[in-house]
């Protein structure tokens, strides 16, 4: 259960770090395509997580994490086997299906294996360190492999591990008994067309200009399924999002928050790694490694940082997260296209500071509002929402950036994003700061 959550956040980073040979190897040039690489993943994960979870209460966790895995394993092979650009992205989006399937059900299998509450903690502390050492591990294991096998290799690795785990899991995981509960599917579609078309039109915008018709009519495509989705779960009996759980103002607001954080850091991440190997020509090792700053401070803090949130409410470690996102990302602003190494290392390891406050202290907001028996709907719905945010922080920075072919204009263009992740950190600090106020009075 723990290479579940691995390998899905394995796949956020690991392939960052290959894309511009990703580029070279495909035949796509264009920065409009590989973002395509990252957020066809993404916006499947993120659009169908919550039908994921309903799909194992009700056909059996371990049916749906086994076929989970054995998606995501396929859909890796053929990643890894794409002639091309176009074939590339639609195996991204079943591996996105495949990991939508088997991450809900990672947690539930554990819950059921281990009745004992004592050791039940155990094995999910397991799980959340053993899912937080991915996001290190991406970069580096990422690099290596292009650097000494090619960029097929990044998703070829997943298949000899997801086949072992398979087995594992039918020889020694219990079948489970199904809850009769629907999906629903008009709301499930509705919001990850809503999650694409938004998507779509931002990078297009980068590609484009605003002004392009496949724009506009993305955007008001956007509009259209967002308005349809919110009519239709209000109208379910079952919705896949239940909105009156957002009428919570905790959980509301942890969830823009959790948005938000991603929004700005996978953003950059792309940013980061075609800074490093298109404008400062490093190899794709030495762009792994030199994303470490970013990425330990998230396998080193949190644990910390839920202690102080819990101690002295999730509110102020959110504000001290929000307020080291936006230093992190004002120290971008010097950077420049010659600039040396210490300068994106400061920012670098003061926004991943920012992030290992900020993640636990958002879920412990939702966690500590979560009406009785919606606790997994509550998380699940943080998890959606750090999972979209990311994915149109990755096409709205990279659209602002431009093409890193151009390595002025690319640079200026990361001071522009810059300030567009500070801008909206400092609004997610305003609704934090308004609601623990309002949380005191």
């Amino acid at each position: 259960m723990c290479a579940g959550i691995f390998f899905v956040l394995l796949d956020v980073t690991i392939v960052n770090v290959a894309l511009p040979a990703i580029g070279r190897g495909t035949g796509a040039p264009h920065l409009a395509d590989l973002q395509w690489v990252v957020d066809a993943y993404q916006l499947t994960l993120a659009g169908l997580l919550l039908a994921g979870g309903t799909l194992g209460d009700r056909y059996g966790h371990k049916r749906i994490v086994t076929a989970g895995f054995i998606v995501f394993g396929l859909a890796s092979a053929a990643c890894a086997l794409s002639p091309g650009i176009g074939p590339l992205v639609a195996a991204r989006v079943v591996q996105g299906m495949g990991a939508a399937l088997l991450l809900p059900g990672t947690l539930a299998v554990i819950t059921r294996l281990y009745a004992d509450r004592e050791e039940q903690a155990r094995a999910i502390g397991a799980w959340a360190a053993i899912g937080s050492l991915a996001l290190p591990a991406g970069p580096v294991l990422g690099g290596l492999l292009v650097e000494l096998a090619g960029w097929p290799w990044v998703f070829w690795i997943n298949v000899p591990v997801i086949a072992a785990v398979v087995a594992v899991i039918l020889r020694m995981v219990e079948e489970d008994e199904p809850a009769p509960r629907r999906l629903d599917v008009p709301g499930v579609l509705l919001g990850t067309a809503m999650l694409a078309l938004v998507t779509f039109a931002v990078i297009e915008a980068g590609r484009a200009g605003l002004g392009s018709w496949m724009v506009i009519v993305a955007a008001v495509a956007a509009l259209a399924a967002g308005v349809a989705f919110v009519i239709v779960e209000h109208r379910r009996e079952e919705p896949v999002l239940p909105l009156p759980l957002l009428r919570r103002r905790p959980i509301a607001v942890s969830t823009a928050v959790a948005a938000t954080m991603n929004f700005g850091i996978n953003g950059v991440m792309l940013l980061f790694t075609l800074y490093l190997q298109t404008v400062r020509d490093r190899t794709p090792i030495e762009a792994g490694l030199s994303l470490l700053p970013l990425f330990l401070p998230l396998v080193l803090l949190p644990a910390q940082a839920g202690k102080v949130a819990g101690r002295r409410g999730p509110a102020p470690v959110m504000l001290a997260g929000l307020a080291l996102l936006v230093a992190g990302f004002a120290l971008l602003l010097p950077l420049r296209a010659d600039s040396g190494f210490i300068t994106l290392f400061a920012a670098m390891a003061v926004i991943g500071v920012g992030a290992a406050l900020l993640t636990p202290s958002v879920v412990a907001l939702a966690m500590g509002a979560a009406p009785d028996g919606r606790e997994g709907l509550t998380s699940a719905l943080n998890n959606t929402a750090r999972k979209a945010g990311g994915a149109v922080g990755v096409a709205a920075l990279g659209a602002i950036a431009g093409d890193p072919a151009r390595p002025p204009a690319f640079v200026s263009g990361i001071h522009h994003a810059a300030v567009v992740a500070a801008v909206a950190y400092c609004c997610a600090a305003v609704l934090t700061f308004t609601t623990s106020r309002m949380s005191a009075s």
